[in-house]
């Protein structure tokens, strides 16, 4: 790059640390704060990293590529943002409050260009790693013919390395051959309050290296490296590199003098080092010493372009200055640390900012105008505008045809239901990708892997079949393969999901990705899909087996809180089918939901809650049940995605109705039948997704509230032909709270009955009698309802 190029972008550079730090100073000290709570901002973290963003977004970067910014890093994004016109004044002036600038770069709630949103750390990181398996699979299925193949960048706070699904994703990186990505560790030697073990680079180094990355160590900027030509130069060299990290920061924080007194004490009296450091004042001393290759603009974009011209994964560790640039630089307390007015004062007067043009864009740089605005206008990254792309919608079947046995769990229905999918030709098929944390073939993906196979860039053969081993399974791998099986860590699944289920804003390329696990195990992952779900990724999970069906034992191998995590998660539909021609309707309205953005037009019951889609989550049972034999006609199947559906319609002499979820189907069936022997009227209803009935409710409560009065939720329908005086039992295989806020729409009186705690043993009758959930258990229940007693002094043990 030319010097007139360096000349703007150190220029930018300066004006980019600027703005970030004006604008957490206005956030915290000018603007209104009637509520009196915490703004913060990270202004030294968001310094340590201003040179190497500004190299990376105003040169390295093309518009393929993308980045996942260090949260602590969001100022300085936004400030870049603004200056390419992606960002609002408004929004920075109101960074950090609500409806304004992120205070972690956000998908879903950021106006400006963000590619990954980042705020539990390490996730974002790993974020990168799996959008480049996500682009190799797009690429290797023609998907994006023609389209160049980006870098995904990371870049990462030296202590965010602590995170271990960082380390995680490294080894299923490994395993996939990972390309055309580059995680930039920002190596200020400093964590949220302390100052890092010394000699992390070698460990960070190690590990990099083991995993088959290129490495890129950027420690001594071009004025250092041009002081170590000098004589004396070596010594200086090795004092460098043998100062300890925290006598470093605590000299770059004490400046020039400081760093004169240290250097002559230590390397005084040795003829052309002590020439060395005497030629240079106290200010050309201190930045000297401070010109680390992370504030290196020609040593940032000679490793970037250098890096470009391959596609091996890079780690770059670039050594910086938490807090550089700002009086507070160097500081171990500064990662909470503000300035204060009167240092935010001397800085602007430095930088030549008059007072009331703190926002201008090209306030107090000492270039013209407009070679600053055509630089910007001519920057590779942004050449092609906003990079949020469009993706054609695929069309789903009508119908996902199976055939009913009559005895089936809904998890064999899956797989059934699968394999049908598999047997299909055109784009609905194809587009579908599944993924599983080496729980492939027990959570019934056999018969889709076997005929649409497993996914690597290269061909690699099923030994068993070569040496003609008889094998249920056919596990060849292949670039046409549509399975991506991974090592058993759940987080990695996650975030699998999320890069797939980014594809088409991220690469401009549809996918339906469906993944599986264990039931049980949704907790242990559950920062990734939280995460997934914050930034709008789309795909289906089918978690199985559930609840007390995964194993008798009790212990670990049960899943009672899962169905709350449902409720709650946000941007993710949960529901939990009893029998296989529900899940049939359920998930082909799946496939559709997942792709859809303000594309139905909102009815009386959904009140625009399914205008713009989301994921989906299918909790599903290895418990074999009786199936029904009847037609799903379109009310019927309306009905089961809004969430529940009469089984049997309560009469107007109703005293109770059952309402059940999933796997407890039969003893909710068996109880109502022998209550009306003797009983009237009773009603049974089929809950296929509590949570949809909940997000329902809750939609039409704020259409009433914004003066639609006469909005009205599925539930809310369902329950209106239900006698006033007539009471509820809700029956799950789960935690009872899932249901017990049914009883509250009406006043109901309601018991609900649920699996409460771990750590019983026996088999699934037994566990279902222990917890009142057989038909003797659910007759005691309405019976407590009816007379209106405790349930506690009813419940069979």
């Amino acid at each position: 790059m030319d010097k007139s190029a360096l000349e703007l972008l150190s220029a930018l550079e300066r004006k980019v640390r600027w703005l970030a730090t004006w604008t957490i100073h206005n956030a915290n000290h000018l603007r209104d704060d009637d509520d009196s709570l915490k703004v913060g901002g990270h202004q030294a973290s968001s310094a340590s990293l201003s040179t190497i963003m500004t190299a990376l977004y105003f040169a390295a970067l093309r518009p393929q590529d993308r980045v996942a910014v260090k949260p602590h890093a969001s100022p300085v994004f936004h400030a870049i943002q603004y200056l390419l016109g992606n960002q609002t004044l408004e929004k920075l002036k109101n960074f950090r409050g609500y409806g304004g600038a992120q205070s972690y770069p956000s998908r879903t709630k950021d106006i400006d260009d963000v590619d990954f949103s980042t705020g539990s750390v390490g996730l974002g990181v790993a974020q990168t790693l799996f959008s480049s398996l996500a682009q190799d699979y797009i690429a290797a299925h023609a998907f994006g013919a023609g389209k160049a193949e980006g870098k995904m960048v990371a870049l990462v706070g030296d202590a965010e390395m602590d995170e271990g699904n960082i380390f995680e994703a490294l080894l299923e990186g490994w395993k996939h051959g990972l390309r055309n990505t580059w995680w930039v560790v920002d190596y200020n030697r400093q964590s949220l309050d302390a100052v890092v073990r010394e000699g992390l680079w070698a460990r960070f180094e190690s590990i990099f290296r083991n995993f088959g990355w290129d490495v890129v160590i950027l420690k001594h900027g071009m004025l250092q490296q041009a002081a170590f030509a000098e004589p004396g130069g070596d010594k200086l060299r090795e004092w460098i590199d043998a100062c300890p990290n925290q006598l470093y920061s605590a000299l770059v924080f004490q400046g020039g003098e400081a760093w004169r007194k240290r250097l002559l004490d230590e390397l005084g009296d040795q003829g052309p080092v002590s020439r060395l450091i005497e030629k240079r004042s106290d200010a050309e001393l201190a930045d000297l010493m401070s010109n680390l290759g992370g504030h290196d603009l020609p040593s940032l974009l000679e490793a970037f372009e250098q890096a470009r011209r391959h596609d091996r994964p890079t780690c770059f560790i670039a050594y910086t200055i938490k807090g550089f640039g700002l009086p507070l630089a160097g500081h171990k307390d500064n990662h909470a640390g503000l300035m204060t007015p009167a240092q935010t004062e001397v800085l602007r007067d430095k930088m030549c900012i008059r007072a009331g043009r703190e926002w201008e864009p090209f306030e107090g740089l000492d270039l013209p105008e407009t070679a600053l605005k055509d630089f910007i206008a001519a920057v590779p990254f942004a050449r092609d505008g906003r990079r949020n792309h469009p993706a054609p919608v695929i069309a789903v079947p009508d119908r996902l045809e199976i055939a009913l046995q009559p005895s089936m769990s809904t998890q064999q229905g899956f797989g059934i239901l699968m394999h049908g999918i598999s047997k299909g030709d055109g784009p609905f098929s194809d587009r579908v990708v599944t993924t599983s944390p080496d729980v492939t073939v027990s959570t019934n993906l056999g018969a889709w892997v076997n005929r649409r196979g497993l996914f690597a860039r290269e061909e690699l053969a099923d030994t068993f079949k070569t040496e003609q081993i008889p094998s249920t399974f056919n596990w060849t791998f292949s670039p046409r393969g549509q399975h991506i099986e991974l090592g058993i860590a759940e987080m990695n699944l996650f975030i699998m999901l999320s890069a797939l289920g980014l594809s088409h804003s991220i690469f401009g390329e549809r996918l339906l990705p469906v993944g599986t696990l264990y039931d049980p195990f949704i907790e242990r992952g559950l920062d990734a899909l939280n995460y997934a779900c914050y930034q709008d990724a789309r795909f289906i999970l089918a978690a199985t087996p559930s609840g007390v069906t995964l194993a008798p034992e009790g212990g670990a191998h049960q899943s009672i809180a899962t169905p709350l995590i449902g409720l709650a998660q946000d941007g993710l539909a949960s529901f939990e089918p009893a029998f296989v021609d529900e899940l049939a309707t359920i998930l082909r309205w799946s496939f559709e939901y997942i792709q859809r953005s303000e594309m139905a037009p909102p009815d009386e019951t959904n009140w625009l809650r399914d205008l713009t889609g989301g994921s989906v989550y299918l909790r599903l049972s290895t418990r074999s049940i009786e199936q029904p034999r009847r037609e799903i006609d379109d009310e019927l199947a309306r009905d089961m995605i809004n969430g529940a559906y009469w089984m049997r319609k309560p009469g107007p002499n109703a005293q109770v109705i059952v309402a059940y979820t999933g796997a407890v189907a039969p003893e909710a069936i068996e109880a109502v039948g022998m209550m009306s022997e003797d009983r009237r009227d009773i009603g049974l209803l089929a809950i296929t997704s509590a949570d949809r009935l909940n997000a329902g409710w809750t939609a039409a409560q704020r259409a009433r509230e914004a003066g639609l009065s006469h909005a009205r939720s599925h539930v809310e329908h369902l329950l209106a032909t239900v006698p006033s005086h007539c009471g509820i039992v809700t029956v799950i295989d789960g935690h009872p709270a899932t249901l017990a806020w049914l009883g509250s729409i009406h006043g109901h009186r309601t018991r609900s009955l649920g699996v409460e705690h771990f750590g019983q043993t026996g088999t699934i009758a037994d566990l279902y009698k222990h917890f009142g959930i057989d038909a003797g258990g659910i007759m005691r229940a309405a019976q407590a309802v009816v007379a209106g007693r405790p349930l506690r002094h009813l419940r069979a043990v």
